[in-house]
């Protein structure tokens, strides 16, 4: 079924792909051909309420992660948490595998409840989200994919606790072929960052200065930003600007909603103080955003 949330675009949720005869509860898990024949509307941008992970193993075509394109490749994987938005273009036939799970899943299996979030390809940066996967690393991935595949069709006692350990498997194999620049770096810092990262996702339509959020952080906002800049290349401002920037192209997606309604989920006093801070930083107002966005999928 589809949600319709309040200023947003479509939330899929994820009984919408779950198979009729499924027997792995709420995760998904089988072969990419035939998922997609089932689902070819998904090429349209939307969200997921839900994890989203799929490697392709043959295909051409491209497909977007919150606006950012990819070439689809044999041997890619992309990961994405919820609340991403996506959407497909394949030009032939395309094959791998896809998995899906809910949020929950892993709620009272791991002690650290943010576990999931300490894999860079996790953390929701569509950037970071897409591997290209190679020899002995891609067939260990297939081999634990497939394992999965097998898994949630079954009905025995403890399977949804053995689809969990597959899955962590995976991540953890996929997570040793990424070169994280911040690997080296003090793990306090690491772990700064990441709650820096949590709260400007939590609060980054009514909080707009770094200085809020060392308040909150209990740091200087020049250390702050000193940690921003030595793990990620950038200013503690501009990754809250980049996370209003990719909320309103997620919110202008949906031709419905007005300037004004945007302007106002994002906090701004009014549309031409949100059409100013947009064409800033885009170099495009968000109604030529929006034009451009309808006009690529009228064609798909």
């Amino acid at each position: 079924m589809v949600k319709n949330v309040k200023n947003t675009i479509p939330v899929f949720d994820i009984q919408l792909v779950l198979p009729d005869n499924t027997a792995g509860g709420s995760v998904v898990a089988e072969p990419f051909g035939a998922y997609y024949k089932k689902h070819t509307k998904l090429h349209v941008p939307h969200r997921h309420s839900f994890y989203h992970v799929v490697i392709f193993t043959k295909g051409k075509g491209e497909h977007t992660i919150d606006f950012e394109r990819f070439e689809v490749a044999a041997g890619q994987a992309y990961f994405m948490k919820p609340g991403q938005v996506h959407s497909w273009r394949f030009t032939n036939d395309v094959e791998g595998y896809v998995i899906n799970f809910p949020e929950d899943l892993f709620t009272g299996f791991l002690a650290d409840s943010s576990y999931l979030d300490s894999f860079p390809f996790l953390k929701g940066a569509a950037a970071d989200s897409v591997i290209q996967l190679e020899g002995d690393v891609l067939k260990e991935a297939l081999s634990i994919i497939k394992l999965i595949v097998k898994e949630v069709g079954n009905t025995k006692r403890q399977h949804r606790d053995i689809v969990r350990a597959y899955l962590l498997a995976l991540f953890v194999i996929v997570d040793r072929t990424v070169d994280v620049a911040v690997s080296d770096m003090p793990l306090q810092q690491q772990a700064m960052l990441n709650d820096y990262r949590r709260l400007v996702e939590k609060c980054y339509a009514e909080k707009r200065l770094p200085k809020e959020y060392a308040a909150l952080l209990h740091i200087t906002p020049n250390y702050l930003n000193a940690i921003c800049q030595q793990l990620v290349g950038k200013s503690a401002g501009e990754i809250i600007r980049n996370r209003i920037l990719l909320e309103a192209k997620r919110l202008l997606v949906n031709a419905k909603y007005s300037m004004t309604d945007i302007a106002m989920q994002l906090s701004f006093t009014d549309s031409p103080h949100f059409s100013r801070f947009f064409k800033k930083y885009t170099n495009q107002t968000p109604e030529e955003f929006r034009r451009n966005i309808a006009g690529e999928h009228k064609t798909k």
